[in-house]
């Protein structure tokens, strides 16, 4: 596990990320939270409350709108604590990703944590409908990630196979950028990635 860690940081250090100024944009970031399940690694995603004004029912990962004293990395442990009651430390940060610009006007950063204690996730029902825990291996899934023609044109929509489906932009994006990034190496960006025109509501 641990040489798995030190990889992950590593690639991640080596990656020449992008930072967005945030202008009238709102800043906000989201948790890409590691850890061991019965001694394998895992990562963690949600599905929103289906009584969410929006985003209702979207597979997510943990995050928001970060405070305005809050960097990325402290408004992402913040979010983490909030929707799923896990703790964790600014040491458990291991790195960051592109900062991408959603349609609904954030710029998000994607941030990286790596813990070694097995996790329980406690779920705020008025946040989280449900979270699992997800083996890192999945993101290799032979067809992912899925490009299809946007309906509104433009460019295509990534989709990555998460737990039976196929998850739409923004966190398809950010789990394919981190699954090319920081697990082999490749520098990839997904700025230009296509998003669905319902994820600005």
């Amino acid at each position: 596990m641990q040489v798995l860690r030190a990889r992950l940081a590593a690639n991640l250090a080596g990656f020449p990320r992008l930072a967005l100024e945030v202008g009238e944009r709102r800043r906000a970031a989201v948790a890409i939270v590691l850890s061991p399940v019965g001694g394998v690694p895992h990562y963690v995603l949600t599905r929103r409350a289906l009584t969410m004004r929006r985003g209702a029912g979207n597979y997510a990962l943990p995050g928001g709108n970060a405070d305005p004293h809050e960097d990325a990395v402290d408004a992402a442990l913040r979010e983490t604590h909030e929707e799923l009651g896990v703790r964790l430390k600014r040491a458990d940060a291991i790195g960051l990703l592109d900062d991408f610009v959603t349609l609904g006007g954030h710029v998000v950063t994607p941030v990286v944590f790596w813990t070694d204690r097995e996790l329980t996730l406690i779920p705020d029902p008025a946040e989280v409908h449900e979270a699992w825990q997800n083996p890192i291996t999945d993101l290799d899934h032979p067809e992912s990630p899925r490009r299809e023609d946007h309906p509104d044109g433009g460019e295509p929509i990534l989709r990555m196979y998460v737990r039976g489906q196929w998850v739409n932009p923004p966190t398809a994006a950010w789990l394919y950028q981190f699954r090319e990034v920081a697990l082999h190496g490749r520098h990839t960006r997904v700025g230009t990635v296509g998003q669905p025109s319902w994820t600005a509501g």
